[in-house]
């Protein structure tokens, strides 16, 4: 099976080409300023085709060129940010413009952050990389496997609204022998470790199936697959080398068969199963290994789910959850006779299904953030998936009505029937599509995310260690929350910017179908109060990325901003729309 080769209509909205590094660093740093601090504190404005933003504490002016405005306030830039001077405005460059929000972030927190700087120049290398990195234009991939890696492979920039998306520690060697962007493919390193060395849990018989096919090992040991670049990070590690020394451990070398890194970098597959490797790597964020609760949690979880996840299966059959059944690591003791936690976090492995479990026959699975980039990177993008049906405004609008049909219930369904707040953004969703592009299954991943509400789950909560049953938590409230901002900011929001990026004047009735899926569940499953008051168009709340990566804080501690919902019906129907003002500044 292939996918459409050509690309939809052109639109002066739609980016013709690539942007530099330097320009795409500068537009994302301006959207987080937007949605976070200038946007709340009224200290913006859209006048004559350019956004104005005001960073009031610092006194400085910004202004850019806009492609297309955006009723949730998510515009589209061009061009380069300018400030004015005497003889006019110049253009501030990307670390100029992070020197300006360390500026303003430091007088309006009290609070100086000396890693953030750091953090952009790292994210702007990230990306200067990810576009000099060599790739296939977008163009026939040949079978569904290779289009699936594909889109996985090509988010070169990153997640538009947060200030270091592209940011990493490491070698820049090894991020090149790494990286998804870079289209890496490597064999995993194989360990044999003996069995009572052996940390493990599974949800039954087969679980550690896709470990144990990936190499022969001799009796009494166990296989551990390792991420090659783990390997090399702690090969030296004191504990290991005496394993190795004494043949508890046996080094078998690199496995016969290659892995492919997927976008989340660690999380590799080999058309099989996805093994989900601990990296001693900082990635945006997060030094990105598997603490040991997450390795329990996600086995836990994939045990304790499984009637909600069959419910929801039998009642949406267009959507699907890949779990996570077992985990291996090392339980090598410490000097203190304890396990060494840096060892079993370090190489602890998390089986996740592969495609061939849940896919549909004759679908390809694309990869949501690869669909809804704001550029076309890669062979699932939105527009080439619309190419075969001409990619006029009614085909844009049939393939969101049918998008939106397998993506929003089965999460609301989740959340309000059995307390699941599943985390549906465009890293965490794949989308699987026919032969002529239209969505037809929904696949949701990365259990990392998972959540339960403790009203709903009190007797497995109890069951559990607290240091595994607290991190599987959120509130009712923080967890509504964080579907909304998956759910509707972070992926419906996007993925109908591109359409509207084709389809400019479709923008209202995009979401006005929104509005409508959301209203169909309601009346078909009851309109519990959370759900009455998005229909009435309340705030949405959208992660602050920037405000908590200045306070380094925890995924978990994430605070949300509110952004003025386009949902509200009177404001859809245009009796109400709100402009933007005409004067820079609201006294407000």
């Amino acid at each position: 099976m292939s996918l459409p080769t050509g690309t939809a209509r052109a639109h002066p909205s739609t980016p013709a080409h690539l942007p530099c590094a330097d320009r795409v660093v500068a537009h994302t740093l301006l959207n987080c300023l937007l949605r976070e601090v200038s946007g709340p504190e009224h200290q913006t404005a859209v006048t004559d085709g350019h956004l104005l933003l005001r960073l009031p504490r610092r006194g400085v002016l910004l202004r850019v060129a806009l492609r297309r405005t955006s009723l949730l306030g998510a515009h589209r830039f061009r061009g380069p940010v300018t400030e004015p001077f005497e003889d006019g405005w110049k253009e501030v460059d990307w670390f100029r413009l992070a020197e300006y929000i360390h500026a303003e972030l430091s007088l309006r927190t009290g609070v100086a952050n000396d890693e953030f700087l750091d953090q952009v120049r790292s994210s702007h290398e990230g990306v200067s990389a990810a576009l000099a990195a060599p790739r296939t234009p977008p163009g026939p991939v040949n079978g569904p496997l290779a289009t699936y890696l594909a889109s996985e492979q090509s988010l070169l920039f990153g997640h538009r609204f947060h200030p270091t998306p592209k940011a990493r520690s490491g070698e820049a060697a090894s991020w090149s022998a790494y990286a998804p962007e870079a289209g890496a493919s490597f064999p995993l390193r194989m360990l044999a470790v003996r069995e009572h060395l052996v940390a493990e849990e599974s949800t039954g018989a087969g679980a550690t199936a896709p470990i144990d096919r990936l190499h022969p090992v001799p009796e009494g040991y166990r296989l551990l697959p390792v991420h090659p670049w783990q390997y090399e990070l702690l090969h030296e590690h004191p504990a290991l080398r005496a394993c190795l020394d004494r043949g508890d451990i046996l080094d078998l070398g690199p496995g016969k068969e290659p892995f492919t890194a997927t976008a989340s970098v660690r999380t590799l597959y080999d058309g099989e199963a996805f093994l989900k490797f601990s990296l001693s790597i900082r990635i945006t964020n997060c030094v990105r290994k598997n603490s040991s609760y997450e390795l329990s949690g996600a086995v836990a979880l994939t045990r304790v789910l499984a009637p909600a996840l069959a419910d929801l299966a039998a009642r949406f059959p267009g959507s699907a959850v890949l779990r996570e059944p077992a985990y291996r690591s090392l339980a090598v003791p410490g000097p203190d006779g304890r396990t060494d936690l840096g060892l079993l976090e370090g190489f602890g492995v998390i089986v996740r299904e592969g495609l061939a479990d849940r896919l549909r026959p004759g679908t390809t699975a694309l990869l949501a953030g690869a669909v809804a980039d704001e550029f076309p990177t890669g062979p699932g993008h939105l527009s080439r998936l619309l190419a075969s049906g001409g990619g006029g405004p009614q085909a844009a609008h049939d393939w969101w009505a049918a998008y939106l049909r397998l993506l929003v219930p089965p999460v609301l369904a989740a959340y309000f029937d059995h307390g699941l707040v599943l985390e549906p953004h465009l890293q965490n969703v794949l989308v699987c599509v026919d032969g002529d592009g239209l969505p037809v299954q929904m696949l949701f991943r990365d259990l990392e995310g998972t959540k339960l509400v403790p009203e709903f789950h009190a007797a497995t909560l109890a069951s559990l260690p607290p240091e595994v049953a607290e991190p599987l938590t959120y509130d009712a409230q923080r967890g509504w929350d964080r579907v909304v901002y998956c759910l509707l900011v972070n992926h419906v929001s996007e993925t109908l910017a591109v359409l509207a990026d084709l389809h400019p004047e479709s923008e209202a009735a995009l979401w006005a179908q929104v509005r409508a899926t959301l209203q169909e569940y309601a009346d078909e499953h009851g309109c519990p109060p959370r759900l009455s008051a998005l229909l009435a168009g309340v705030p949405l709340p959208a992660k602050a990325n920037l405000l908590t990566r200045w306070g380094r804080k925890a995924d978990r501690e994430a605070t949300y901003v509110r952004l003025p919902s386009p949902l509200a019906a009177e404001l859809l129907s245009g009796a109400s729309r709100p402009d933007c003002p005409a004067t820079p500044w609201s006294d407000r």
